[in-house]
């Protein structure tokens, strides 16, 4: 197999730093999602529950899969 391009110190350098903040980039994406799950979640339990407790005042008690 040939190389078209020479491999050059300078390239490899270049090369390894794009390669560690491409790594950066996603570890800081991967840590900002684990952070904001508890809020999204406390969030969507808050809407669960208002529209429980909306559809038991409007329909009653009884389960809303019963016919």
């Amino acid at each position: 197999m040939v190389v078209c391009f020479e491999a050059t110190p300078k390239k490899i350098a270049a090369l390894a730093a794009l390669f560690v903040a491409g790594g950066s980039l996603f570890g800081f994406g991967l840590h900002m999602a684990y952070v904001n799950v508890a809020p999204q979640q406390a969030r969507i339990k808050a809407r669960n529950d208002f529209v429980r407790e909306r559809l038991r005042k409007k329909y009653g008690n009884k389960s809303i899969f019963q016919e």
